[in-house]
């Protein structure tokens, strides 16, 4: 019961005060599809979107106050006050007082409390009134850092939103925020839905809502539900969902529901935000945390009967048990880890780098395997269409304008290569005869065809039909080829000869996108992808992407600094190839998507480590590698801007997006990069070992000496006839140690800790509390042995001039370990702390004799010490800080340094 109680304190103190809630939306979706599953709904959700999905269009709309062109600007408003934002309520972070009482709810705090109504009983005012300042001052210190810290990381991630296409009586894009029910919504590959919709027209459209279902394929939406009656919500054909994404085609919808009144925000409502080990950082935070509670079981229960059955007060025997276990109790590290992870989001967002999750920074910092798009990342990302040929590679005109009417004309997702050819200089030659076309239909791009058709009328007189895509996939649907005026069968023979034009395209860095076309007669208005057959291959557009100059030096930067880059990339091998040649990225063999089909887990998770460059892969390769090496014990991170992305940005350890990436893919990441660039990724890889660094330095500093304070006590409570140290002596100690430890977030660090990945390792630091923790103990029965035998300070007469000997000096020693174990090298003279961990050393080690030799002293049941003390203090710390830089240098030899 006890272990399950300190288990339940210790999972509060350090999640509930503002760690927790950054881990929270990485859970939501997870937690969302378990909730789906197991618990009703309120009662009008099911009812509501079941209704929504049977009445007819026009009278949704004028239900809803709408129309089919959108709601006013004006109406929108008069909603929204009515309803509220378009937000999930677990995404905002408490009030203040919630916020100021899970900064006092903790177990340093709650026994302060204790002390000071025990000492309030006891008619104690001096003893209770220097306690509860204490607790204030501790619960304010925390609840202004993390409050400061909250609202610099609101603001960061307030730089990042996701919009969505509205009709306000003109198209516009709008924060998701804004939406209300009534608002019609277009929507297109790679768009979040933003709220819960009804479907007022649909395109053949897949959506992706494997966060609600579990399914691993899209589903097909349909303008009407066109299945039974279900009183399963997820089951309506024409409704879409709030946190599901468009995988491919295009649709229009009005929005039903916002807010805590969608199936996502019902759900979240009912998912309890159980803090689970999900990262390798709170991983890593939980099983230090386990390690000092394991110590704590231990020696508590050894202060309390040694002390009780040689001093023969259980109360007061008690009470200095307690005081150990908080000593042991790590009660800063909420404020130390969400402080410095805060200091690095708002350095990084100096570098462009915004970040979404302050704990992905610790993840940026551990990443020794960061896995790239090629496009955009180690290319320029200005792409421009560089040939259009026909199929023995001469320039063709056919081919441009065939390529521009599918370009012009399809309303899914236009990436660069549309963009490109839109944009293209010789464009205006095709814009003529493009005059004599309409549109009938089109067929939209998925990842799986990887191609895309537009139909178009010319003159009315017969439709044709213009289908691009990766040459391979259009090959497939292909009969014949198109040269000159003359169509020939696509024999084995001819099939070989555009492979060896398509070839050699690529190998001049050219991406090779097909073009091929059909024509029909004007008797249908619908067409599919069962379509796209019987083509005539008409030729080539051929794309240039030239890699960027800073991508060589980012990439050794990189290297330099024990990161791996492997490509992922959904292109051409040999343009991939080409371009990782010339960036310096060499690997003997590519492997291609359809290797990756064949292979077994245990080849894969051998391929991953032996191959760098991974072309032709669908979204579901690009996860599967990224889930590989994390289980062969890699700390992973994705880069990635495209719909194509947003499984292994999941995936990933640390998921990293840039600003003009599609909504599924920002939300899915950490990272935002407001530059996408490497050279960016290096410099967060720095920060995030820096700020790794400075939390581990807390940790290693608190656990050896609060571990060499116990054991000190443990050894003078066994000779000495009175507690060596009181209860308030103690938690003083603590508080003002405490204190000295606010400036750690702003250290400096040397070199050789960001040069090399770093991850949380608690054998490491249980063996070197065990190590370093004795050594202070060492100088502590030193101490005592000066205190009873120079200064006869060794009766229960004395025992305040003893207690005032041991405050001094175990605070002094606190202090000097800080800078001790914040570097392996020699303190002060190899490695200089910041400015701020100095002035604050200084501070509290002023205040910590200030305290007994002051007009404070009687509060604190202290007494000056004589002036003859200070000297032999003084060899004291000397000897100290000699005797633990020999320790060190020799575990930093024996095990290394973290």
């Amino acid at each position: 019961m006890a272990i399950a109680t300190l288990q339940a304190l210790f999972a509060g103190f350090i999640h509930s005060r503002g760690i927790g809630r950054h881990f929270r939306r990485l859970l939501m979706l997870e937690g969302l599809r378990e909730a789906s599953r197991g618990q009703a709904l309120p009662p009008a959700l099911g009812p509501t979107l079941a209704r929504a999905a049977t009445e007819p269009p026009a009278a949704l709309l004028a239900r809803l106050g709408s129309q089919a062109d959108g709601l006013s600007a004006s109406q929108a408003e008069a909603i929204r006050e009515r309803v509220g934002p378009n937000v999930v309520e677990q995404d905002k972070a408490p009030p203040w007082w919630l916020h100021l009482w899970h900064c006092y709810r903790t177990p340093f705090d709650l026994l302060l409390t204790l002390l000071a109504i025990v000492s309030y009983v006891t008619e104690d005012m001096k003893a209770t009134t220097v306690i509860g300042s204490m607790v204030v001052l501790s619960v304010a210190i925390r609840f202004v850092q993390e409050r400061k810290s909250n609202k610099a990381a609101d603001q960061l991630k307030a730089m990042v939103s996701n919009t969505a296409t509205v009709l306000r009586q003109a198209k516009v894009e709008l924060p998701i925020a804004e939406l209300v029910p009534g608002d019609v919504l277009l929507l297109s590959a790679g768009d979040m839905i933003p709220a819960d919709c009804r479907l007022l027209s649909a395109k053949d459209l897949f959506v992706a809502q494997a966060a609600m279902t579990g399914e691993s394929l899209p589903v097909e939406k349909f303008a009407a539900h066109r299945g039974t009656d279900t009183a399963n919500p997820l089951d309506l054909e024409n409704i879409v969902f709030m946190g599901t994404n468009v995988v491919s085609g295009s649709a229009t919808a009005v929005v039903v529901g916002t807010g805590g009144t969608t199936y996502f925000g019902a759900l979240a409502q009912r998912v309890t935000a159980t803090d689970r080990t999900v990262t390798q950082f709170q991983a890593g935070v939980n099983q230090v945390a386990w390690l000092l509670i394991r110590f704590m079981f231990v020696m508590a229960p050894l202060v309390l009967f040694i002390n009780g059955f040689t001093k023969g007060d259980w109360t007061e025997a008690f009470l200095f048990a307690m005081s150990i276990a908080v000593g042991l109790t790590p009660e800063m590290l909420p404020m130390i880890v969400t402080s410095t992870l805060a200091k690095g989001a708002v350095l990084l967002s100096r570098r462009k780098v915004i970040v979404k999750r302050l704990d992905a920074i610790q993840n940026f910092g551990a990443m020794d395997v960061l896995c790239t798009d090629k496009t955009g990342t180690l290319t320029q990302d200005r792409i421009f269409l560089s040939r259009h040929t026909d199929i023995w590679g001469d320039d063709s005109d056919e081919v441009l304008e065939a390529a521009y009417l599918n370009s012009h004309y399809q309303t899914g997702l236009k990436n660069l290569l549309d963009v490109a050819v839109l944009e293209h200089t010789e464009v205006a030659r095709a814009l003529a005869p493009a005059a004599n076309f309409r549109k009938v239909d089109e067929i939209p791009f998925d990842f799986q065809r990887r191609r895309m058709s537009v139909v178009v009328a010319e003159n009315d007189d017969h439709h044709r039909l213009i289908c691009k895509g990766a040459v391979e996939e259009i090959l497939d649907v292909c009969q014949q080829a198109r040269h000159g005026s003359v169509d020939e069968p696509l024999t084995d023979e001819l099939l070989a000869r555009v492979r060896r034009v398509t070839a050699a395209l690529n190998d001049d860095g050219l991406r090779v996108v097909a073009v091929a076309a059909k024509d029909l007669p004007p008797t249908q208005q619908a067409y599919g992808v069962a379509d796209e057959s019987g083509l005539t291959l008409i030729g080539y557009v051929a794309f240039l992407d030239p890699p960027k100059s800073s991508t060589r030096p980012a990439l050794q930067a990189l290297a330099d600094h024990g990161v791996k880059v492997k490509v992922l990339t959904g292109d051409n091998e040999r343009v991939t190839a080409k371009i990782c040649r010339e960036v310096g990225l060499h690997d003997e063999a590519t492997v291609l998507g359809s290797d990756v089909e064949r292979m077994s887990d245990a080849e894969l998770a051998q391929a991953v480590e032996a191959h760098a460059i991974f072309a032709k892969l669908t979204p579901a390769h690009k996860e599967r590698i990224v889930r590989t090496l994390k289980a062969n014990g890699h700390v992973v991170g994705f880069m990635g801007d495209g719909i194509n992305d947003a499984p292994a940005l999941r995936a990933a350890d640390i998921g990293i997006s840039v600003d003009s990436a599609v909504d599924i893919a920002k939300e899915a990441a950490d990272i935002i990069l407001l530059e996408k660039s490497l050279m960016v990724l290096e410099e967060g890889v720095v920060e995030g070992r820096k700020t790794f660094a400075n939390m581990l330095k807390y940790i290693k500093m608190t656990a050896s000496s609060n571990f060499g304070n116990v054991f000190s006590v443990l050894v003078a409570s066994a000779f000495i006839p009175f507690l060596p140290m009181l209860p308030m002596h103690l938690l003083v100690q603590n508080l003002l140690y405490d204190f000295s430890q606010v400036a750690i977030p702003f250290d400096n660090v040397d070199p050789e800790l960001v040069a090399q990945p770093q991850q949380w390792n608690p054998a490491d630091i249980g063996r070197f509390m065990l190590f370093l923790g004795p050594v202070s103990s060492v100088f502590d029965i030193i101490t005592f042995m000066v205190m009873a035998w120079v200064f006869k300070a060794s009766t229960p007469e004395h025992q305040t001039l003893f207690q005032s000997g041991w405050f001094v000096e175990g605070l002094m020693t606190q202090t000097l370990v800080v800078h001790m174990i914040r570097t392996r090298r020699i303190p002060f003279l190899q490695s200089r702390p910041g400015g701020a961990l100095m002035a604050m050393t200084l501070i509290i080690m002023a205040i910590g004799i200030f305290l007994p030799m002051g007009p404070l002293a009687h509060y604190f049941k202290l007494q000056a010490l004589p002036w003859t003390y200070f000297p032999i203090l003084a060899l004291i710390l000397l000897g100290y800080m000699g005797l633990t830089q020999a320790m060190k240098a020799f575990y930093s030899r024996r095990f290394g340094w973290q």
